[in-house]
């Protein structure tokens, strides 16, 4: 008796790992993952999200996120966003966040590359990205 009961508990306790994993499984659309393949053939270990409606891949380093790529539903290419030490931004966007968000450290900070080539960086601060222009100069809150 003890037995059959642990082998329902075991079975129970799988069909609910599973359902959860299935609840937190993304449904990338095929002309996405054909432009990430594509555009990104080395891209291993790749996880994805869903952001402001379009499909962004992250893979690479320690952290599975040095690379960031987003892809609108029709597998449009949107940006690659590089991770980079925080040191390697442009003096100038230190000086905006102290200005402007005082006490506060940059967590995180990328090499932002559009669909047009344009090159811009981005901090993340306090659960927002602060996008700047390739000088430093602050463009926007992303």
């Amino acid at each position: 008796m003890k037995k059959a009961i642990l082998l329902s508990a075991t079975a129970c306790l799988f069909s609910i790992g599973i359902a959860a994993k299935a609840a937190n499984t993304l449904d990338v659309p095929a002309a996405v993952k054909q432009s990430l393949a594509k555009k990104y053939p080395n891209a291993t270990k790749v996880t994805w999200e869903k952001e402001k409606g379009n499909y962004e891949a992250n893979w690479g380093g320690k952290s599975g996120e040095d690379t960031s790529v987003t892809f609108m539903p029709s597998g449009e290419f949107v940006e690659e966003v590089d991770a980079i030490p925080v040191n390697q931004l442009p003096p100038a966007v230190f000086e905006y966040v102290k200005t402007n968000y005082k006490g506060t450290k940059i967590k995180e900070a990328g090499r932002v590359t559009n669909a047009a080539g344009k090159k811009m960086f981005e901090a993340e601060i306090k659960g927002k990205d602060l996008l700047f222009d390739e000088s430093g100069k602050f463009i926007k809150i992303d």
